[in-house]
């Protein structure tokens, strides 16, 4: 089983500018939670449980979230004669989380070769720090194992942004359908299962992840691909933000696949 995840969340999310202005896009809320705790807890309700994070604009708040994580999940006594301090009901996953300065102006592909002396096993998710799925990360590895690559890529299809008209030569609405599905190309849904050889692969700091390294192993048939039918979104935009904010509150969220009380 594979039980690394590492997570790019350095980028600066410009697209998403209403919030990225005073904290970096990992730690936009839906829900009252950073995104990035969102999927953290995805993959740990899976069994994950060792967190590798590359840090890049305002990576400062991320250490600060992670720093003051235990205090904020639990209750807690602070005995002040003693300087003691006790807590309750800790509500704190047991998870280990190493976080990476990896430069704020780093690409994706150089986030990765920075964190290759804290990898520890033979294989490793990699994602990014924005898109949350109903992914079933043993299925992810298992066609990864059976692939023989050395690089596992999710498929998914983008959701539709608007909506779509169907029309008759009449120039009349025969069909309406809101948010349909994208064109059923399928795009890089994240989600990736990798070999520490891939990072061979990355040049340097300004090596984008998604052009050279990601098109040499395609040319040399070490891609493999795992098509995702299930729900995938991204948070691009302030609509993505409140879309996936709300499938929360109304207790839709399809990447929720843990129970209220699991630490």
């Amino acid at each position: 089983m594979i039980r690394q995840a590492v997570i790019l969340a350095g980028g600066r999310g410009t697209r998403l500018a209403e919030e990225t202005t005073l904290r970096p896009k990992p730690l936009v809320e839906i829900g009252g939670a950073p995104i990035l705790w969102h999927i953290m807890k995805l993959f740990y309700a899976q069994g994950v449980q060792d967190f590798i994070i590359c840090l890049g604009y305002k990576g400062y708040l991320i250490k600060e979230f992670f720093a003051n994580y235990r205090l904020h999940r639990s209750d807690v006594t602070f005995d002040f004669s003693s300087s003691d301090i006790r807590y309750h009901k800790n509500r704190a996953e047991n998870w280990r989380v190493t976080l990476i300065d990896t430069g704020e102006d780093t690409m994706t592909g150089g986030r990765l070769k920075r964190i290759r002396p804290h990898l520890t096993n033979s294989h490793f998710y990699m994602t990014y720090g924005d898109g949350v799925a109903d992914i079933d990360l043993e299925q992810l590895a298992s066609s990864h194992r059976a692939s023989g690559k050395l690089a596992t890529v999710t498929a998914v299809t983008p959701p539709g942004r608007f909506g779509a008209l169907t029309l008759d030569d009449r120039n009349l609405v025969s069909q309406f359908q809101e948010k349909p599905e994208g064109d059923h190309s399928f795009i890089n849904g994240g989600f990736f299962v990798l070999s520490p050889a891939v990072l061979d692969l990355i040049k340097g700091d300004q090596t984008v992840w998604e052009r050279e390294p990601l098109e040499t192993l395609a040319k040399s048939s070490n891609l493999n691909a795992y098509r995702h039918n299930g729900f995938w979104h991204p948070m691009d935009t302030m609509r993505d933000r409140l879309y996936l904010d709300d499938l929360w509150h109304t207790g839709r969220a399809p990447w929720k696949l843990w129970k209220e009380d699991d630490a």
